[in-house]
This record gives C-alpha cells, sequence and structure tokens, in this order.
C-alpha cells in the first residue's frame, strides 16, 4: 500500500442525508424526504430507470445541485451549504469531462495546481495514481489520442489523486463497449478493494450493479425501494418492482388467490399451499422453476411458446394462464420437441407480495 492507498482510506468518509429533498416546483418534486446512511469506505451503488432521481442524488452530495430541504453530512460535517470544492468530494462523469488541449499529466494535476499544491510534491502524486491506473506511459498524451476505457482511467486517476474522502461516480462506463464496461468493472473493483474510499456510484446497469457494490440503494421515482446487499436484493427483494427490475430474465410475477389452504391462479391451477386469503403477486426467478420434483408438489401445466439457446443454457418461455412465464435450463435439459410442459414452482424459492402495494410478505412460506 503506497501513499495515495494510505491517504484516501484515511479519508473515506460516511455520508447522512437526513431528510433530503429536491424539488423544481409544488409539482415537481424529484426526491421526497429520504433519510439514509452511506458508511466509510463502502461501495455503495443507486440503481434505477431512467427519471427515477438517482443523478440529482448524486450532484446534491457533490453540491452541483442545492436540495430543497434536509441535510447532508459528509464525515459528520454538514455541508449542504458548502461549495463543491469544500466538500471533500471528487466526481467522475459519464462524458469524463477531460481538457482536451491538456496532456493526460497535465489534466490530472491541474486541480492540485489551482490548489496550490508544490510542484514536487504534485509530480510525485500524479506519478503514483497514473502507475496504480497503468497510465505511465501515456502522461504526455492528449486524451484524443487515447481509447475510450483510457480516458475514463485518466478521469478516474484525476479524481484519487486529490485523496478525496468520497468517490463519486455518474454512468462512467455507459460510453463503453460491451468488453470495455467489463474490464473496466473489474478494474473499478480492484481499485476500491486497494484505496477503500466511500464510492458512490449511479447506475441504470444491474450488472454494474451486482459485481461492484458492496449495498445496492434502489430508487423509484425518488423513494428508495431497497437497501441491501446485491444477494439480499436477488434473493429477498422487498418489491415487486425490485423483483422485476433485478435479474436478466427477470422475477416472474403472477397474480394469485389464496383461500386459507392454497394458491390459485387465474385458471384455477394450485401453485402453492398456504394459509393465507386474498389476492397476492406470487413471484418465482426462472432458474428457480422445475421440471420435476418430488412426488406431491404442486406441478403446473403450460404451453410453450417459444424457446431461446444461449449456448450454456435456454430460455423457456411459456403461457401459464393469463401470464407469460420464463424458465431457465441447463441446455438439452428440456426436450427440444415439447410443447407442453409441467411446472413446479419449489416453496423454499417462491415469494409473495401484496397485492395492492406490492411489497414484499416475509415468512408467507415459511413451514407450519
Amino acid at each position: 500500500m503506497n501513499a495515495i492507498d494510505t491517504a484516501i482510506r484515511a479519508a473515506a468518509a460516511s455520508i447522512t442525508l437526513a431528510g433530503i429533498t429536491k424539488s423544481y416546483d409544488a409539482d415537481t418534486v424529484v426526491i421526497p424526504p429520504m433519510d439514509v446512511e452511506l458508511k466509510a469506505g463502502e461501495f455503495t451503488v443507486v440503481l434505477g430507470p431512467s427519471g427515477c432521481g438517482k443523478s440529482t442524488l448524486l450532484q446534491m452530495i457533490a453540491g452541483l445541485e442545492r436540495v430543497s430541504g434536509g441535510r447532508i453530512l459528509i464525515g459528520g460535517r454538514e455541508v449542504q451549504d458548502l461549495e463543491p470544492k469544500h466538500r471533500g468530494c471528487a466526481m467522475v462523469f459519464q462524458n469524463y469531462a477531460l481538457y482536451p488541449h491538456m496532456t493526460v499529466g497535465e489534466n490530472m494535476t491541474y486541480s492540485l495546481k489551482v490548489a496550490g499544491m508544490p510542484k514536487a510534491e504534485r509530480v510525485e502524486r500524479v506519478a503514483a495514481v497514473a502507475k496504480m491506473l497503468g497510465l505511465s506511459g501515456y502522461l504526455h498524451r492528449k486524451p484524443g489520442q487515447l481509447s475510450g476505457g483510457q480516458r475514463q482511467r485518466v478521469a478516474i486517476g484525476r479524481a484519487i489523486v486529490r485523496e478525496p474522502g468520497v468517490l463519486l461516480f455518474d454512468e462512467p462506463l455507459s460510453n463503453l463497449d460491451a468488453q470495455l464496461r467489463h474490464d473496466m468493472r473489474v478494474e473499478l473493483a480492484e481499485l476500491h478493494r486497494r484505496i477503500g474510499a466511500t464510492s458512490v456510484f449511479v447506475t441504470h446497469d444491474q450488472v454494474e450493479a451486482m459485481t461492484l457494490a458492496d449495498r445496492i440503494l434502489i430508487l423509484n421515482k425518488g423513494r428508495i425501494e431497497q437497501f441491501d446487499t446485491p444477494k439480499a436484493i436477488y434473493h429477498s427483494p422487498a418489491s415487486v418492482f425490485v423483483a422485476k427490475f433485478i435479474g436478466a430474465p427477470p422475477m416472474n410475477i403472477l397474480p394469485v388467490t389464496g383461500d386459507g389452504s392454497v394458491l390459485r391462479l387465474s385458471d384455477g391451477q394450485v401453485v402453492a399451499e398456504v394459509s393465507l386469503s386474498g389476492s397476492f403477486q406470487l413471484g418465482i426467478r426462472p432458474e428457480d422453476i422445475a421440471m420435476e420434483g418430488r412426488v406431491g408438489d404442486p406441478a403446473v401445466k403450460a404451453s410453450l411458446r417459444f424457446r431461446e439457446d444461449l449456448g450454456s443454457h435456454s430460455i423457456l418461455a411459456a403461457d401459464l394462464a393469463d401470464s407469460v412465464v420464463r424458465v431457465a435450463t441447463p441446455f438439452g435439459a428440456d426436450p427440444a420437441d415439447a410443447l407442453h410442459l409441467t411446472l413446479i414452482f419449489p416453496k423454499s424459492r417462491l415469494h409473495l407480495f401484496d397485492a395492492a402495494t406490492g411489497r414484499a410478505i416475509p415468512g408467507a412460506f415459511r413451514a407450519h
């Protein structure tokens, strides 16, 4: 661990959002009152669809957007009224935001020069960060002479050379092709493990969220749907919104009715045993649906609509009651010419949600 690593790890600061809101007028509320704490040294991914308020949230932390109400604390210090340069944050943008007339070295050292840091210290710090990011051989090139991935590394280097307490990423991989996005995800994960900075990463890409995050903050219309680890969000979604947003293909959601002993689909087929009455939404991941099971397991009949062969596995789309369900199976595990399917929903893999609110009903399928 070099001096840069040590300094950033020491500077890592918690972020507390206490009742913060953002509105442009009485009818345009982007973020209703929000309370959340991001731990020091944690990699938090803010995930949600376009227009959910995730970039606005990041910009309020950075000071690029003023809050309409509430408080922002970084390392226990209130910062909502401070200018961006006084908040101890550094930001990496989607479009890199590099100065095209400056070299890589000049781009990375610019903020240090403006801050009045002695030249010898600036040179030493930039050299250390360039080595860390594999940019040592590019310091005299200009951004136009670099690939997209190299430019993104320069943008990250320019941020961490300041030894910030908080690193903010606003969809930094969106402009890269699929292979570069994968490579940069690996590099970002390794960088975080090395420097331990408090990082907030905004994206609409669930793969980025699942692979990078310590915890994922899922937003829906400015409200927090769930804030938890990737594993918990995938296996225990707090709402139908989360269940359908995470996963490729997403979780199957089926309307069901309980009569106090079983859950039935709209066509009357029994899909599970449970001692609840009323209307619900039943969820199950495509990979959790079985094609065969134990004697006595409830089985439902479905009609195959189409099959996607993806090499390692197949995705079957089948008509079941009034819905289309997707089933993930190992390649070749299902009969290639089957038009009618028998599906089993293992009880331990089922999720139940309130039909009206969409919120999860914990423990609905515990053994009685």
